[in-house]
């Protein structure tokens, strides 16, 4: 073997290499080497994490390895649209809005997609992009904002915390079919959990509920990107 076919050996399995780190850290596809798509594909599993880091045994999104992702389907000419794969239990709610006000501030056409779960601060992610999925056998749950840690018992600190449910209850009421009674409603629900408050949508209800706008798979969610690709 020559120098030449040596370097192009070990180049191929930097390659590699690089592509499992991608596929490991961020769940991203290696665009380039074996796979190439004018489509940003994202995922948003397990807990989102924000400002504090979570225990290693966390499955986790950490929402500042999603923002260049996000910047680069709007500044890249390559991507001409964006699918958002989410199966999470919820997580920072600042990160989440903020994942969410950036998902539905960009200028190409957007899609997501509910698997397993789409829970807490999960729904305005999904509801933040131009069209939204859910499978089936997929749930959403609604409950309250929740706080961890001290806590001051005063006035302040409640109606920060009541400030902060309803920036999350205004944004899903923007950007779905949603009403914000409705919304309200189903989050502060007694009787639907058993040893909680809030209120749990399995596929259908979701729809039915307006946060969704269609119970589907992955061929329909790409099929109605590629769709909105097209007319854009």
């Amino acid at each position: 073997m020559n120098v030449k076919e040596q370097e192009n050996e070990k180049k191929t399995a930097a390659d590699e290499e690089g592509a499992r780190d991608l596929i490991k850290e961020l769940g991203l596809l290696a665009t380039g080497t074996d796979f190439e798509s004018d489509i940003q594909y994202i995922n948003i599993i397990g807990s989102i994490e924000g400002h504090n880091v979570l225990p290693a045994d966390n499955k986790t999104t950490k929402y500042e390895h999603l923002i260049p992702q996000l910047i680069a389907v709007e500044e890249n000419p390559k991507l001409k649209g964006l699918l958002v794969i989410l199966n999470t239990v919820g997580g920072d709610v600042e990160a989440g809005l903020a994942l969410a006000e950036m998902i539905s501030t960009l200028s190409k056409p957007t899609v997501s997609l509910v698997l397993g779960g789409g829970h807490s601060i999960g729904i305005p992610l999904a509801a933040a992009t131009d069209y939204s999925f859910i499978a089936g056998t997929a749930t959403m749950t609604l409950h309250p904002i929740r706080t961890t840690g001290l806590v001051i018992t005063s006035e302040t600190t409640f109606d920060y915390m009541r400030k902060t449910q309803e920036r999350v209850i205004d944004f899903i009421a923007e950007h779905s079919k949603a009403q914000k009674e409705r919304i309200t409603e189903l989050m502060n629900c007694s009787d639907n959990i058993s040893n909680d408050v809030g209120t749990i949508l399995f596929g259908r209800e979701a729809v039915e509920a307006g946060i969704i706008d269609e119970v589907g798979g992955v061929s329909q969610a790409i099929s109605e990107l590629r769709r909105r690709i097209k007319e854009s």
